[in-house]
């Protein structure tokens, strides 16, 4: 039991990086973005190719978050300057995405124009790196040591994946809590709030939506290369669905921590994300259920957050017009 609570927060933690980035779109810039689901991908394959092909993982990581960048940068411009609904450029852009990633992950082979997937088995990729120096330090026997003191059984390998994702997460949404509050940051904020009242301070709105969607999709593909180093391959369809997995690690978040502001609102994300991974890993444990149920889990645990939430705030106000009747009788 330990031991999957131990695998879903790990896991929870790099992923929060995804549902950063979805948050950006899905609440700041109100832009409904499917592409998530291909730049997810596009991140982890070209992250994968790299490594294969000899590249650090550092430089590696980094083409994916530029990758991303650009196919959120496309995405963007098929909304703004091709006048296509956003659910439909979003939509457009991941099916295109598809292709692109099956020829990306190509590129780690000579003879194959198009790969479904990439192996990382026996290559070095940044948490390998890290573990190289993590190890020595003797942590992972210590606290290994205390967990069998209190009477846990199964312990983990290493503690180092968890504790270098934990300083990363933290400082990307540190990062993206300080952009807010930057003057581009602020506007684009506005945009999603009322795109007419920003024009009206001679605000080019286009250029911000293709900024914020780009750097939506930049924490998305970065996510993807850190999930492929991290489960060691890269494949076509570990895209699928990611859009909901985002959104249920932001409606979680939301609903259980609220969003007064956004230092809070992205701590939320980042808690929500890790909730879900823990709950899907608690729902996988049910007997009838197999690891192929995965994505009506996934939709069960989303409209279970969209709903439980405003039946709880509907019996508040009933509380509370009860409250206001009785003062006035």
């Amino acid at each position: 039991m330990f031991a999957a609570m131990f695998g879903s927060v790990e896991q929870g933690i790099i992923y929060a990086i995804m549902a950063l980035g979805v948050y950006l779109t899905f609440r700041v810039l109100d832009f409904p973005d499917l592409t998530v689901d291909g730049s997810f991908v596009t991140g982890a394959a070209t992250a994968a190719t790299m490594i294969v092909l000899g590249y650090h993982p550092i430089l590696a990581t980094l083409a994916a978050i530029v990758v991303g960048f650009i196919a959120g940068c496309i995405t963007g411009l098929l909304h703004t300057k091709g006048n296509i609904n956003p659910l439909l450029a979003g939509i457009i852009m991941m099916i295109g995405l598809y292709s692109v990633n099956l020829r990306i992950m190509g590129l780690s082979n000579e003879n194959a124009t198009s790969l479904p997937n990439v192996p990382l088995l026996n290559s070095e990729t940044i948490f390998t790196q890290f573990l190289k120096f993590w190890e020595p330090l003797g942590i992972d026997s210590a606290l290994n040591n205390l967990l069998s003191g209190l009477g846990v059984s199964t312990l983990p390998k290493t503690w180092g994946i968890l504790f270098i994702m934990i300083i990363l997460t933290a400082a990307l949404k540190l990062v993206v809590d300080w952009f807010l509050k930057t003057e581009v940051g602020l506007a684009i904020r506005a945009t999603g709030d009322n795109k007419r009242m920003i024009r009206s301070f001679s605000a080019n709105t286009d250029h911000l939506i293709i900024l914020g969607v780009g750097l939506s999709n930049a924490l998305v593909a970065l996510a993807g290369a850190l999930i492929a180093q991290y489960s060691k391959y890269s494949d076509a369809t570990m895209g699928i669905g990611m859009i909901t997995v985002g959104l249920a690690s932001v409606i979680i978040g939301e609903a259980i921590f609220g969003t007064k502001s956004i230092m809070r609102t992205t701590f939320a994300v980042v808690i929500g994300a890790i909730i879900y991974r823990i709950v899907l890993a608690l729902a996988l444990r049910i007997q009838f259920l197999d690891a192929s149920d995965m994505k009506l889990i996934t939709a069960i645990i989303v409209i279970l957050a969209l709903i439980v939430p405003q039946m709880i705030e509907k019996q508040k106000d009933k509380k509370r017009k009860a409250k206001r009747l009785q003062a006035k009788i």
